[in-house]
């Protein structure tokens, strides 16, 4: 079984790494190519630019959504080349964990000069979980 940290440590390792290389400036789909190289390597199935389809009512429909990669099958990549992360970048990639019933995705913002500035761990909430230590479940 996979555990789901290991593959997280992974994803920002291999983050770091590509960015102390190529440093900021170039292309998402540039680092993309690049984090999912690094993570093939250290034996990820990575997909990039998965369809994310969007059910409504009884219909499956593809609305033009793409998870930029998907790592292992438990974590969303989300890759950006922006001055700074957004409220808007969040909600994109909590649609896509809700889309895709998963809990745990990374967005990555390679446009900064140290890349621990540039990871933002998201976590959905887990059913029967407490958001805050010491809450109770609902």
């Amino acid at each position: 079984m996979i555990d789901i940290e290991t593959v997280a440590a992974d994803i920002v390792d291999s983050a770091i790494k590509v960015h102390r290389a190529l440093g900021p400036g170039l292309l998402e789909s540039a680092y993309q190519r690049c984090h999912t190289y690094e993570l093939r390597n250290r034996g990820h199935r990575v997909e990039n630019e998965v369809v994310c389809p969007l059910v409504y009512g009884n219909e499956l429909m593809d609305a033009g959504y793409r998870i930029d990669t998907l790592v292992d099958g438990l974590i969303i990549v989300e890759n950006k080349t922006v001055d700074s992360l957004a409220p808007i970048h969040e909600a994109q990639l909590l649609t896509y964990l809700k889309l895709k019933d998963l809990h745990l995705g990374f967005l990555l913002n390679w446009n900064v000069t140290l890349m621990k500035h540039g990871i933002k761990r998201i976590v959905r909430e887990l059913p029967g979980i407490p958001k805050y230590p010491g809450s109770r479940p609902k």
